[in-house]
């Protein structure tokens, strides 16, 4: 009898043995789980901090693009005196009909001297704004090119002048149109606007 009970205490031991490395196996299972979810999440902000990282490598590529855009003023000038040198040697044609090519402008030009090129403005459905310039090799051959003026092309009147060089940041002054919809407000009294010759047209 004695020998019973010590079978059920040993059996009663292994049951507990039992269920204790059951226990162990289920935290081992949860921190295997939990391993698991931390190691995606450390990859999930890895990610992350390197989508951020291009970012930021893109955004000063840009800004140094940018910074590499904008001349030093010694440049600026530079490139301002070319510029004005160049258009001391053009002149603006108006009018230009706008079946016009630049071969054609450049041709009724020829025998004021040597063409060095001639640009016809397009809007930005790449048609023709009526107007060009055109480029000369000599600074004096801009006086014979002004003869031109009133010249006929393609049975319109070509309104030549000298080619005026835009200073950066000073916008031409243009007059304002009274509004014949509306009313003349004010107490001094209406003086119409001095009419100025446009620098370009549109034909």
């Amino acid at each position: 009898m004695i020998k019973k009970n010590h079978e059920v205490a040993v059996c009663g031991a292994t049951e507990k043995e039992a269920r204790g490395a059951a226990m162990e196996d289920d935290v081992e299972m949860a921190a295997g789980e939990n391993s698991a979810g931390e190691l995606d999440d450390m990859k999930k902000r890895l990610k992350e901090m390197e989508d951020e990282a291009v970012a930021l490598r893109e955004m000063q590529a840009k800004v140094e693009k940018e910074m590499g855009s904008v001349q030093d003023p010694a440049a600026a000038a530079a490139n301002q005196a070319n510029k004005e040198e160049v258009d001391s040697r053009s002149v603006f044609v108006g009018n230009v009909d706008y079946s016009c090519t630049p071969e054609e402008v450049q041709q009724h030009f020829q025998a004021c001297g040597t063409v060095n090129r001639v640009t016809i403005r397009t809007n930005k459905f790449g048609q023709p704004k009526g107007y060009a310039y055109v480029e000369f090799v000599e600074p004096e051959t801009v006086q014979e090119a002004l003869l031109l003026n009133e010249s006929e092309l393609h049975g319109r009147q070509l309104k030549v002048s000298a080619k005026r060089t835009n200073v950066p940041g000073m916008k031409p002054y243009r007059a304002r149109r009274p509004n014949p919809y509306m009313g003349f407000r004010g107490r001094t009294p209406f003086m119409p606007a001095p009419y100025f010759f446009p620098p370009f047209g549109y034909g």
